[in-house]
C-alpha cells in the first residue's frame, strides 16, 4: 500500500507541475520534463518515510524464497482447507444432489 500511495503521491506532483508549466508557457515537451524532475525532486526531499515503505514494500516482495503476502481472508480459507479429509472424494463437476428426494 505504502508504494501505491508513494506513486500516487508523484504522479499527483507531476500532473500539478505539468499543468503549472503549460501555463507558464514552457511547452509541452519542457513541462513533463521539468514536472518531472520537481516531482521527483519534492518527494525526495519531504516524503522519506513513504519513500522508504514503498522501498522496504517492494524489497519484500521480490526477494528470493520470501513467503507470500495473504489476506485474512486467504489464511481462514487455507486453514478451512486443511481441516477437510485429504480422503474425501471431490467432483466439482456435477451438480449438487438435492437432498430432499
Amino acid at each position: 500500500m505504502a508504494f501505491l500511495k508513494f506513486s500516487a503521491l508523484r504522479v499527483l506532483l507531476i500532473v500539478v507541475f505539468y499543468i503549472v508549466g503549460v501555463q507558464l508557457g514552457l511547452g509541452i515537451l519542457m513541462s513533463a520534463i521539468v514536472a518531472a524532475i520537481l516531482a521527483w525532486c519534492v518527494t525526495y526531499l519531504f516524503a522519506r518515510n513513504l519513500r522508504n515503505d514503498a522501498a522496504a514494500t517492494l524489497q519484500r516482495r521480490f526477494t528470493p524464497g520470501a513467503p507470500p503476502v495473504r489476506s485474512a481472508v486467504e489464511l481462514d480459507d487455507a486453514a478451512a482447507e486443511d481441516r477437510l479429509d485429504p480422503n474425501l472424494p471431490v467432483n466439482a463437476d456435477r451438480k449438487p444432489r438435492d437432498e430432499a428426494r
